[in-house]
């Protein structure tokens, strides 16, 4: 008898990295945007920067917290985040990875530091 525990099992047609990429994002922990209610607000502090979201529905976020990209909160859209690569875990935020998002007036996806701690704030 199978019995799931929610953990990930690697998959045969993903390489070693990937695989670990995964299970260390499950181990580092982080938040899946989608589980949280709209007007969240998460702290996400980064090797570079901390950053302010205020979850929005859809999977935008008002995000602030770059004096170039974001110096004052604007509305993006949170693609998820990465190892450093072209793999996206989407909409997701994980210590160890990359957040990525797309705004508005900048063309292509920006890409952070990697993130350090994620943490809601209370309301």
């Amino acid at each position: 008898m199978f019995e799931h525990t929610g953990m990930f099992v690697p998959h045969q047609n993903l390489s070693d990295q990937v695989n670990g990429n995964i299970i260390r994002s499950e181990i580092e922990g982080g938040v899946y945007l989608r589980d949280l209610p709209d007007q969240s607000t998460l702290e996400v502090a980064t090797q570079n920067r901390r950053y302010t979201l205020v979850v929005c529905d859809d999977g935008h976020a008002l995000i602030s917290g770059h004096p170039e990209f974001c110096p004052e909160p604007v509305l993006v859209r949170i693609s998820g985040s990465n190892w450093g690569g072209s793999m996206l875990k989407a909409a997701f935020l994980g210590r160890g990875m990359h957040l990525e998002y797309r705004h508005p007036n900048f063309r292509g996806p920006i890409v952070t530091s990697p993130i350090v701690d994620i943490r809601l704030k209370a309301a």
